[in-house]
């Protein structure tokens, strides 16, 4: 998993509330079991008419945002059933953080272990970056994960908290295997022992 430090990049403004995982891709493409693939299906049912081409109003379509990295979305993002297809979708397309007033817990914990940073602001804050990311590609956010701060193209910051468990794990690209891989040497050293003590396992 890729190390998340500092981000600047386009930010692409979803305001519709409760945005959840059937939404962020369907459930006709959940068969995979590998991480990539899954970004050109990424709000499969916005994105596309049903013939398959791209709806131009869709704020992804976009020239100025098919390119964005971080997503303004409104409240309770990610709900719904706890497919981790959610979050690899959004990875595969290249969003590297979301940020809103909530999110559905599970959801939220997946993106952790995907490399991506879900941020919760006040809707004070989430109002002003909506506005800035309305601007389009010109203007670009910030999001530097080791001060918790997210600023805006005018240079507006907002601090936000984090548990300090998940923000080492983001920035030294650690999901749940290279959690284990760090302790490596003990594991080895356990097994070593365990084989010599019981030689008939």
């Amino acid at each position: 998993m890729d190390k998340f430090e500092k981000l600047t990049g386009i930010a692409a403004p979803m305001p519709l509330v409760n945005i959840d995982t059937d939404m962020i891709i369907p459930k006709q493409f959940l068969k995979t079991i590998k991480r990539s693939g899954l970004g050109v299906n990424l709000f499969d049912e916005m994105r596309y008419d049903d013939n398959g081409n791209e709806i131009p109003d869709f704020v992804l379509n976009k020239s100025q945002y098919r390119d964005a990295e971080i997503l303004v979305a409104g409240e309770n993002f990610g709900c719904g059933s706890s497919r981790e297809h959610a979050p690899w979708a959004l990875k595969d397309f290249g969003i590297k953080s979301v940020i809103s007033t909530s999110f559905a817990d599970i959801f939220y914990n997946n993106c952790f272990k995907n490399g991506i940073l879900p941020i919760v602001l006040p809707k004070e804050a989430v109002d002003v970056l909506m506005k800035d990311a309305e601007k389009g590609s010109n203007a670009r956010m910030t999001v530097d994960l080791e001060n918790q701060t997210v600023t805006s193209s005018d240079g507006e910051s907002f601090s936000f908290e984090l548990d300090s468990f998940k923000k080492h794990c983001l920035m030294n690209g650690l999901d749940d295997i290279g959690l284990t891989m760090e302790k490596a040497t003990a594991i080895d050293s356990f097994e070593t022992q365990a084989a010599q003590a019981r030689p008939w396992v």
